[in-house]
Order: structure tokens, then sequence, then C-alpha cells
């Protein structure tokens, strides 16, 4: 499987080491239920926008995206730009194969 491959499992073990990022990731199963309706970004398609993820998450910009940077890194969610802003979804895949990963150890 190419996608378990590309892991690695440092940046996996790193993104998943912290509670907001699991809630994130956890977040982002729905974003439909879980965030508000976006201008620009289809939920599904697109994700959330970083701006509903900062709101949700109680925190400052900066910490936002610091944690969202390390779940992109670990290749466990996916960036999209659209229009000026960034959306986040799940990489299906590779939480799939991080599981595999983890629980092969």
């Amino acid at each position: 499987m190419q996608i378990l491959s590309d892991l690695d499992l440092e940046k996996v073990l790193k993104a998943m080491a912290s509670a907001r990022r699991i809630q994130i990731l956890d977040w982002l199963k729905d974003p439909v239920a879980n965030f508000p309706v976006q201008e620009h970004g289809d939920p599904i398609e697109h994700g959330a926008c970083n701006l509903f993820i900062t709101d949700k998450l109680g925190v400052t910009q900066p910490a936002a995206s610091r944690h969202l940077k390390v779940l992109t890194e670990a290749g466990l969610v996916i960036a999209t730009s659209r229009k000026g802003w960034t959306y986040y979804r799940r990489n299906e895949a590779a939480l799939e194969a991080a599981k595999h990963l983890v629980s092969a150890l």
C-alpha cells in the first residue's frame, strides 16, 4: 500500500499526541454538522475553513495554524486553497494506513 509507505510514523504519532488535533480530526469527520455554512468551499469536497476551525478550537490563529500544519505534514489532513481561504479535510486513506501502522507496533 503506497500511502502506508509514505507515512512517517514519527509525524503521525506527533500529530496524534495532541487532544486538540484529535478533536480537529473528529470534527472533520462531519464538517457539515460541526461548522457553519461556508461561502466558497464545499464542506464535503474541500473541508472546513481554517477560520471556523480556529474559532471552534477557541485558540489564536497562530496556534490553530500550528495544529493544522502538524496534521497536514503527517498526511492526516489535506489543505485546499480556494479564493484566499484554506480548507482542511480528513485524508481517510492516510488515517486508515496510520491505524494499520500503529497497530503493527
